[in-house]
């Protein structure tokens, strides 16, 4: 089917479809004027949701999410918010409004949901493209009750997003609250161990004391090293001394006495030679001399004895020190070892200390700021502009439903001309005869309508206007 034949249905249908025109067309306009009037009130909201929180001014991280405008949209939209509607209006006491309910539920369920969903059927939320502005309209028949019902959304909304807000910062603030009390004992637990171990050990300072236990370490070390060096010089002395090369140790050669009874000793075999020389051994000065001799040699003798036995003694003196300072280093060194263990000892417990009074102290201060944040009324959401009463009524729009009933009246009736034409099918023109009968289609005569008579009356009446 072509244009033309279309035209050609079109016309030779033109009843059907005027008919179908017409009727939409009243039929809309006579249901427009006969709707009662709806009125529509709108408030607008501001979402701040890319400021800071004015409470611990810090970027608010959920709210930079993309599905926080939706999630916003369906807490306004939601049943708990509708029914703080219904308490804030008090609509569930009106007597009118439960006889409603009786009757359209026939008592069963809550006037309160039944309302709350009543609300939110005519509820409608438009958030704004390319800003943070969200609408709440609401649309009814009473122009004072839109506006109170678009302004309680508004709100409750509010109330709701703190609450939201609030209530998980609230029970945090409770955990914290037992986690401060349950540390505070663990700060108090861990002093009081420490205290009791430094009263136990006699602990002033740990650090001073051990400085000085130090010193006096190092200094026996010292003494210890000297002494040691003494020791092996004495012994040396002694193994000389006590040896049969006596005579020849140092100890004994430089001895005073010794000297001296050398020199006598000489003095008296030079005198005694001399006098072996003139008397015989028998005679009584012989004999005194030899006596001289021997006895300054018995006396060298008990000297070099003594002198030896005193470089010994000085020896095992010195021996001894070296073992007294030998035995004062090693009770020093575990004293100083004593000192590092109850040191380690009392660092372990002064950082159990300090890391009972870190925990309490970051839990007290998190504590104070959740319950801060728990007790806060501030929301980053604020009204915009709030819904008024509405003036003009919203709906119907006569002229719009005169514009689109008259576009649904040509659609219809250009339906109804094609079915009708389908059941009814008829020869309009060449193209349709030879598409019919499938044959050239030869020749076409033309039919001229004879121009309608006039009645005679009319005929009669312009005859006398033309006279």
């Amino acid at each position: 089917m072509n244009f033309n034949q279309f035209l050609l249905i079109l016309r030779a249908r033109k009843t059907i479809f005027l008919a179908t025109l017409i009727v939409v067309v009243c039929t809309t306009i006579v249901v427009s004027f006969l709707l009662p009037k709806t009125y529509k009130a709108s408030s607008a909201l501001l979402l701040n949701y890319k400021g800071v929180d004015p409470l611990t001014g810090l970027t608010l991280p959920g709210q930079l999410l993309p599905g926080y405008m939706a999630t916003q949209i369906d807490i306004i939209s939601s049943k708990n918010v509708a029914l703080r509607v219904v308490d804030q209006l008090k609509l569930a006491e009106s007597p009118a409004v439960v006889a409603q309910f009786n009757e359209a539920t026939q008592g069963r369920g809550n006037v309160r949901d039944w309302l709350a969903d009543l609300l939110l059927m005519k509820l409608e939320i438009v958030p704004s493209r390319e800003s943070s502005v969200v609408e709440i309209s609401f649309k009814g028949s009473d122009p004072q009750f839109v506006a109170a019902v678009a302004n309680a959304f508004a709100d409750e909304y509010q109330r709701a997003s703190i609450k939201l807000k609030v209530e998980p910062l609230q029970k945090a603030s409770s955990y914290f609250n037992e986690q401060t009390k349950l540390l505070r004992d663990n700060v108090e637990v861990a002093q009081s161990r420490l205290s009791k171990y430094q009263q136990e050990n006699g602990i002033v300072s740990v650090d001073n004391r051990l400085d000085v236990e130090s010193n006096r370490l190092n200094d026996l070390s010292a003494q210890l090293v000297a002494a040691q060096g003494q020791s092996m010089e004495a012994s040396s002395r002694q193994q000389m001394a006590q040896g049969q090369r006596s005579a020849e140790s140092p100890d004994v050669s430089t001895n005073p006495l010794i000297q001296n009874l050398k020199i006598g000793l000489g003095n008296a075999e030079s005198k005694l030679a001399e006098v072996g020389q003139r008397l015989g051994q028998n005679h009584p000065q012989y004999q005194s001399a030899q006596a001289e001799v021997q006895k300054l040699r018995a006396d060298l003798r008990d000297q070099l004895q003594v002198t030896s036995n005193s470089v010994g003694n000085n020896a095992q003196i010195f021996q001894q020190r070296e073992a007294a300072i030998r035995a004062a280093l090693q009770a020093q060194k575990d004293k100083v070892l004593e000192l590092n263990r109850t040191r380690d000892e009392m660092n372990v417990l002064a950082k159990d200390v300090e890391n009972a009074q870190r925990a309490f102290d970051t839990t007290s201060q998190r504590f104070a700021q959740t319950k801060i944040e728990g007790q806060s009324d501030q929301s980053d959401i604020s009204v915009l502009n709030p819904a008024v009463p509405p003036i003009s009524p919203s709906g119907p729009r006569i002229m719009l439903n005169t514009v689109l009933s008259i576009f649904l009246g040509t659609l219809l009736g250009l339906g109804f001309c094609m079915l009708a034409e389908m059941f009814d099918r008829r020869v309009r023109s060449e193209n349709d005869l030879a598409g019919i009968l499938g044959i050239p289609v030869l020749g076409l005569i033309e039919w001229k309508a004879q121009p309608k008579r006039r009645p005679r009356l009319l005929n009669a009446f312009f005859s006398r206007r033309r006279a």
